[in-house]
This record gives C-alpha cells, structure tokens and sequence, in this order.
C-alpha cells in the first residue's frame, strides 16, 4: 500500500529538480518566477504524500500555511518584477 505513494513521491522529487533546472536556467524573469510557483506548488504535494507515508496528519496544516506562503511570495515577487517597486507612492 506504501509503495505507490513512495513512488509517487519520488516522481515529485524529480520533477522538482526538472523546474529547479527552469528556475536557474529559464529564458526571462517571468519564466523563472513561474518555476520557483511550481516548485512550491510540488513541495505543498509532496509534504501531503510523506505525511501519508508516516502517517502524520500534521504535516496537512504544515503544507496549508507553506501554500498560503508561497502564494503571496509569488505575488508580491512578480509585482516586484513588473513595477520595479512594492508599494506606489
């Protein structure tokens, strides 16, 4: 039962090394900041999965606030590249 989910999870390491590669190498800033979102997007699904694998329902309240985490970082990170600043004076 363990073993799908061991896979799983395995896959989701590689595709992150995949998007890290994106994240490093990518053609424009846009790019790159879409890879680092995916990223944190397959971290989220991955703290899921090992959770499961151990059976440890905290590591779901874990993977809600790194979301909630990565989602605004992303946010004010491609604010940031569009304007060149945060807050409008």
């Amino acid at each position: 039962m363990i073993i799908p989910f061991l896979v799983t999870g395995i896959l989701i390491g590689c595709t992150i090394l995949a998007c890290s590669y994106r994240a490093m190498i990518g053609p424009g800033t846009f790019n790159r900041i879409v890879a680092a979102n995916v990223i944190g997007t397959k971290a989220i699904v991955l703290l899921v999965v090992v959770g499961f694998i151990f059976e440890r329902p905290q590591f779901l309240d874990i993977a809600i606030m790194y979301a909630a985490i990565s989602f605004i970082g992303t946010i004010i990170i491609a604010k940031y590249a569009e304007r060149g600043e945060l807050c409008s004076p």
